[in-house]
This record gives C-alpha cells, sequence and structure tokens, in this order.
C-alpha cells in the first residue's frame, strides 16, 4: 500500500495516563478557544490526514511553504496550517509551554507552544491564493484572522464527539484497512463539495476502469456559504451511488477538512491528504477548488508539474470539461469529440439552481434525476422555513 505523504501516519490522540497527565496540565494553562475551521484542523492533524504535520506550522516551516512550497525538510507542503489569535491573546501567551485548546468550553487537545509569531499576510495570500483581492473568500477570512500565528506539535485529549454521516467518518487507518482487506492496489480519490452531475460520474467511472476502486470524499468541514450544505450532498451522494455505482468499487468517507479555495495550491494540498488516506491516484478537473475568476480553467492540473513526481507521491488523472454531445450520443471532452460545443448539451450553475428552485430536474445529460430530487426537496424545505 502506498505510504503516507512523509512515510508515517501520523496520530495524535493520547490516551489512558499520558491523557490524564495532559489534562491536569491543561487545565491550568491559558486556553485558547477554537472556532470550526481550527476544530477541523486539530481532527486532520490528529488522524493524520495531513502526514507529517504533527501540529500546527512553526514559522521556519510556515515561511519555506511559502516560499517553495515544501516543509523546511523539503517534503512538498503547499498549504500553510497555522492557528491564528489576536494581538492581546498572543501577548498572554508569551512564555507558556502548554496551552489548552478548548471547543465549546471542553478541552479538546494541548498544544506544546514552540513559536509565536506574526505572519506576513499581504505575502501568504499572494503565495497561497495568487491574489490579494479582499473578494476571494481565502483572502477574506486570511485577513479576518488574529494577527499572531502559534506554533507546535497538539496532543488530542478529547476528540469531539460525531453526530453525523457515522457511516461516513472514516479515519486515514480505516479507510486503508477497508483498501487492504477489498484487496485493492489503485485507489483512485475524488474530492468534491458539490452534488455530483454527470460529468463527475463520467471522469470518476473512466478513472474506475484502470482502478481497483474509487475513494468518493466530499468536504464537510467550513465551506462558503453558497455551497450546497453537506447534509444534502451526502443524501445525493448515497442515491447517486444506490442506483449507478457497483457496491464493492466505492467507499464513501466524508473529509473533515475545511475548503481553502486555493486552486493549484489546494489541489496538491487535496493530492497529498488522499495519498493519507491510502489513495494512489487523484483525479484533478477542471479549476480545481477554485473560486469565481481568479485562476486558469487547467491551472489546478499544471501545477503538479512543478514536482518532481516521486516528491508528490499519488498520481494525478487529469481530466478536461466533460459534457454530453448530441452527436456522439455520450459524454465527451475535447480529446475525444470532434463536434462544436453548439451540440454540446450545457447548463450554468444559475439555470441549474433555477430549474432546481421552480421543482423541475435539470436534463437528464445534466444530472441524474435522483440527484434532482434530492436537491429540489432541499429548496422546498429551506423556502418552507
Amino acid at each position: 500500500m502506498i505510504e503516507p505523504h512523509g512515510g508515517t501516519l501520523i496520530n495524535r490522540i493520547v490516551t489512558g495516563k499520558d491523557r490524564e497527565f495532559l489534562l491536569a496540565k491543561a487545565s491550568k494553562a491559558p486556553a485558547v478557544e477554537l472556532d470550526g475551521w481550527a476544530l477541523s484542523d486539530v481532527e486532520m492533524i490528529a488522524i493524520g490526514g495531513f502526514s507529517p504535520l504533527t501540529g500546527f506550522l512553526a514559522k521556519r516551516d510556515y515561511e519555506s511553504v511559502l516560499a517553495k512550497g515544501r516543509l523546511a525538510g523539503g517534503l512538498v507542503w503547499t498549504i500553510p496550517v497555522t492557528l491564528a489569535v489576536n494581538r492581546d491573546e498572543g501577548d498572554r501567551l508569551r512564555g507558556a509551554r502548554e496551552v489548552a485548546l478548548r471547543a465549546g468550553g471542553e478541552i479538546v487537545a494541548v498544544l506544546h507552544l514552540e513559536d509565536l509569531y506574526t505572519p506576513d499576510k499581504a505575502r501568504e495570500a499572494q503565495a497561497v491564493f495568487g491574489t490579494t483581492d479582499a473578494s476571494h473568500p481565502g483572502v477574506a477570512r486570511l485577513m479576518s484572522a488574529g494577527e499572531v500565528s502559534l506554533g507546535g506539535t497538539i496532543s488530542v485529549v478529547n476528540r469531539p464527539a460525531q453526530t453525523t454521516f457515522q457511516a461516513a467518518r472514516l479515519d486515514p487507518a480505516d479507510t486503508r484497512r477497508i483498501f487492504q482487506e477489498r484487496g485493492w492496489r489503485r485507489v483512485v480519490a475524488f474530492q468534491t463539495r458539490n452534488p455530483i452531475h454527470r460529468a463527475h460520474e463520467y471522469i470518476q467511472k473512466c478513472a474506475l476502469e484502470i482502478c481497483d476502486g474509487l475513494l468518493l470524499h466530499p468536504i464537510i468541514g467550513e465551506t462558503k456559504g453558497d455551497d450546497v450544505p453537506a447534509a444534502v450532498r451526502m443524501r445525493s451522494y448515497e442515491v447517486l451511488l444506490a442506483g449507478y455505482y457497483p457496491a464493492d468499487r466505492v467507499v464513501l468517507a466524508v473529509n473533515p477538512a475545511s475548503m481553502r479555495y486555493a486552486g493549484p495550491k489546494e489541489a496538491v494540498f487535496h493530492a497529498l491528504i488522499r495519498k493519507n488516506y491510502g489513495c494512489t491516484h487523484f483525479i484533478v478537473g477542471r479549476d480545481h477548488a477554485g473560486v469565481g475568476k481568479f485562476y486558469g480553467t487547467y491551472d489546478a492540473q499544471r501545477i503538479f508539474d512543478d514536482f518532481p513526481p516521486g516528491d508528490i507521491g499519488i498520481t494525478p488523472l487529469c481530466f478536461e470539461h466533460t459534457a454530453y454531445c448530441t452527436v456522439c450520443e455520450g459524454m465527451v471532452s475535447s480529446k475525444t469529440c470532434p463536434h462544436p460545443a453548439e451540440r454540446h448539451v450545457t447548463l450554468s450553475g444559475t439555470k441549474v439552481r433555477e430549474l432546481l428552485q421552480a421543482g423541475t430536474p435539470p436534463p437528464p445529460e445534466i444530472s441524474r434525476r435522483e440527484v434532482a430530487e434530492v436537491l429540489i426537496d432541499a429548496m422546498r424545505q429551506q423556502a418552507a422555513a
């Protein structure tokens, strides 16, 4: 099976006497309250989803990621994972060795504080998002976060209990075990924060033709306010898989991470996460992790050429824009279809939303009816609320 990034699957969840010892220390330590974003980062670090990270980046690694897309030790890593606090909190924490990380009043983890520094946010925005434009959601979040970053290893003492999507709550150790039990040697991952339309289905099934199995791995951490809610998306995935995919070739698991909307840099970041989950291949479509007009259509595919393949270790499968061609009578891309674009069935996202809000499923060339019905029902419930 493919090795985790860096060679070791990180586990920062502490149990037994070590947990009791750390809880006792944390109860007397200065505390920081985590928001939902930071909490998802803590979970991803703890379960190994962000391997090789053992905590939040210290300044040396942070600077290296911005300058080179690599950690200070040389491993590819394109998105800084940091914990921000305001200046007053930073002043309060100077000199502390441990910091209690709380959520909802409960101690979730202990941060073994190694570094406390002031990041250059403008430089970070340009390096990660390719822009300093505050209309970019990633830039807006970065600029609104605290002025001071805390770096250091974490130890999770109370992993937050989850009440949703229980069957799909699979950690990297779980998916790796499942892949091994099924005898899968080539596993392709698909990242999504949206319902799956027919073009997505087509490229997933193309990938399945050369791989043993598919990990459908939707993000359920924080996303933009206008993205489809995770609960609705999960229902849409379940009905699609039930009707149109072989059950023994697909694993549906949730990804607790939050979206950065960092386009190319996030495409590599997403690939490394799926490598940690045991995948050997990763689908990169058009404008992967993009938002608005900030990135070129295939920038997220080209960035993989900036790194030696062995340094990333998971194989990107790059697909062009696909659509249904009325002449070919099937799903096509520019690589396979000679016919003009006017023979392709396409609808804008705005038009699809208008149809769904009117209770009308989009054409079957755009969306499976079962998926459309889930979305229509969710819109009706939202309108009635």
